[in-house]
């Protein structure tokens, strides 16, 4: 008996490592497939016409957060559950490399049937981007989330300016609808984060450029960044008319 497990615990060894192997590698695809669901969710929702992200919106957040497909449905009690990526302006003017987050939450409300819903989250203070370094956080209270102005532009609304947190922008099957975020938690993807990065890379190093974007957050950084682009061109145009 001795002998066989002597033959059996190297084997089952090695089984296990295969078993985590294989798991990261599926958390690297996984992570590699959101960062394109959520370049594409961005893209659309932002470009929507007369619906999408006001320009001054964009221009003025320090972070995006975006959730493809996130899961909103339940009975009675609605639930809430999504993965997503987040990325924050830089000092040198351009992105951070993405963190990966989990946003599960429920809200009370007559709520019937599930839907695929698309989020996107725009962080635009300083307090609202304390909140998105940590690793974990719960909407509501401190942490305040509101629907944001669609539309081209924004200026003529002057709330969501004063000491707005987050703005949310969602849409479910093509169309822009309201989400509750209250009361939901948001909290670092350990598994996508770690499959990634590894073990000690923590939400803020990410999101303030402690460490290097990798090859697979390409075509969302990139997304992000000519989505800035064309806004900025279409403010200087806007400006040099008005002159």
């Amino acid at each position: 008996m001795y002998k066989v497990a002597k033959h059996v615990i190297p084997l089952l060894a090695m089984f296990l490592c295969m078993i985590g192997v294989s798991r990261a590698d599926q958390d690297k695809t996984d992570a590699t497939e959101r960062l394109q669901s959520a370049a594409t969710t961005l893209r659309e929702v932002a470009q929507a016409p007369d619906k999408g992200i006001p320009d001054e919106v964009f221009k003025g957040a320090k972070c995006i957060a975006v959730v493809p497909r996130m899961i909103k449905g339940g009975f009675i009690v609605g639930a809430k559950h999504g993965r997503g990526v987040s990325t924050c302006r830089l000092p040198n003017g351009g992105w951070s490399a993405p963190a990966f987050f989990v946003v599960t939450g429920g809200s009370w409300g007559a709520q019937i049937g599930v839907e695929d819903v698309d989020l996107v989250m725009m962080i635009m203070n300083d307090e609202g981007m304390r909140h998105l370094l940590e690793n974990k956080f719960q909407v509501g209270g401190s942490a305040s989330a509101s629907a944001g102005p669609v539309g081209r532009h924004a200026s003529a609304g002057v709330d969501w300016k004063v000491e707005t947190q987050m703005l949310t922008y969602s849409r479910a099957k093509g169309l822009f609808a309201g989400v509750d975020l209250d009361g939901s938690w948001i909290e670092r993807d350990n598994d996508t984060m770690d499959a990634l990065y590894g073990k000690d890379v923590n939400t803020a190093a990410a999101l303030t450029g402690k460490v290097h974007p990798p090859a697979a957050a390409r075509p969302f950084l990139a997304e992000v960044s000519r989505v800035e682009a064309k806004t900025e061109a279409k403010n200087q145009e806007r400006d040099h008319d008005r002159y």
